[in-house]
């Protein structure tokens, strides 16, 4: 098979699996924290999440580091891309672990969210530190397309292994806090060796190819508006790149409402108890992942037959036929099967914007579009969670969840979203 082929060719070079290799331990570690933040703020016994609660954590943990993304797209350009790797996974480890203390030690949940805003922001330089570095790893720009099918896929399978590694972790332990902290305290090892496994490449191999002088603290405002100036501009010079980037951030959107929704769904209407809600977003999670992996697999045939563009169409036009069919009725087995296609759809047309911003847009600006990716990746995710307080609220803030999500019909849910855990027991 082609993709065979091309996957050999590219995992003989030596410096695409070192890159690769910090990738996966990067994301792996992403999967582990994020599932326990979700376990922690979700599904702990304690805390009564609600749809405003969750877009409220959403907001706290995406949008304040997003103001991030121009500077990290500036400094990107600006720093050497290996060591941005080897300090921001050290940087993280650190910070999960005190994240984890203030598990354990039952602090305010404004403490709790600074120290996770924390984690995540460094999280904004790592991974647009290795999508602007790929091509630097690639020997012909004709490998392009499947070193993007390969890698962010193989990151985002990572993540999805790692989700579920903290899945198994959390529900094998007793419960409580600790089990949560223990799980962030896994995700703080995986970011150690993620950062240990990037001195394994030289230190100029990942760019920028033009080298500048460092930004000083007291000139970096003026640097970062001047380069998000210069790089809008040269995102409008580059129109197929700047259509691409806006149909994602709509499919980011969408995903996010889902997200949501599946949320909700399996902690008050699918189980009985918190545990049993946990493991069937376990599953979900579970057949996104399989999902990204038939995205890895598919999309480079599908863009050598339909083009980019061509496939990001057929991606979303799936999506739009299949998620309503599948989720209207609000079952188990019919979301499990939308979140496989929800994440081959999304993923397909992701592997197809980055291979669109990579090919159209300059070395020199990589960083800073990736940085500007990012941003509207977080904006959507978050604004759709807004959309979703606001439709609930809308239609009378009703504590009626199945059939009622989007304040579409009026069924009876097996639980009120407003009753407290405890009086579920």
């Amino acid at each position: 098979m082609p993709v065979v082929r091309d996957l050999r060719v590219l995992l003989r070079l030596r410096d695409f699996r070192r890159l690769l290799a910090v990738r996966l331990l990067s994301q792996a570690a992403d999967g582990v924290y994020q599932v326990a933040l979700a376990a922690y703020v979700v599904f702990s016994p304690e805390k009564e999440a609600s749809p405003a609660a969750i877009a409220s954590a959403m907001a706290v943990l995406l949008l304040p580091y997003s103001l991030l993304g121009p500077f990290a797209g500036v400094l990107l350009d600006r720093w050497r891309r290996r060591q941005v790797l080897l300090h921001g996974n050290v940087l993280r480890a650190a910070l999960a672990a005190v994240t984890a203390l203030l598990i354990v030690g039952r602090v305010p949940d404004w403490l709790f969210y600074a120290s996770a805003l924390s984690v995540t922001a460094v999280n904004r330089f790592v991974l647009a530190g290795l999508s602007a570095a790929l091509p630097h790893v690639v020997d012909t720009p004709e490998r392009l397309v499947m070193a993007n099918s390969v890698s962010p896929t193989a990151g985002t399978l990572a993540a999805t292994a790692g989700g579920g590694l903290a899945f198994a972790v959390r529900l094998a332990a007793p419960g409580g806090p600790a089990s949560d902290a223990c799980v962030v305290l896994l995700g703080a090892v995986l970011y150690l060796c993620g950062g240990l496994c990037s001195l394994r490449m030289p230190i100029g191999l990942l760019g920028p190819d033009v080298p500048t002088p460092p930004t000083r603290l007291r000139t970096a405002l003026a640097v970062t508006t001047r380069g998000l100036v210069e790089g809008l501009r040269h995102l409008r010079e580059r129109a197929v790149a700047a259509r691409a980037l806006a149909a994602m951030a709509l499919m980011r959107f969408c995903y996010g409402a889902l997200t949501v929704t599946l949320l909700m769904l399996c902690r008050y209407a699918w189980s009985d108890d918190d545990s049993g809600g946990l493991a069937l977003l376990g599953y979900a999670v579970a057949a996104s992942g399989l999902g990204f992996f038939s995205a890895a697999v598919i999309t480079p045939w599908a863009v050598g037959r339909l083009g980019r563009l061509g496939w990001m169409v057929v991606c979303a036009a799936t999506a739009a036929v299949l998620e309503p069919a599948l989720g209207l009725p609000f079952e188990p087995v019919p979301m499990l099967v939308g979140a496989f296609f929800l994440g081959l759809t999304t993923q397909g047309a992701k592997i197809a914007t980055d291979t669109v911003v990579q090919a159209s847009v300059d070395d020199a600006f990589r960083g800073r579009i990736f940085s500007l990716y990012d941003v509207l990746f977080n904006v959507a995710f978050v604004g759709a969670a807004a959309v979703y307080v606001y439709k609930r609220q809308d239609h009378g803030g009703g504590p009626a969840l199945r059939g009622d999500c989007w304040g579409i019909g009026r069924f009876s849910p097996p639980v009120s979203i407003t009753s407290r855990p405890q009086d579920r027991r």
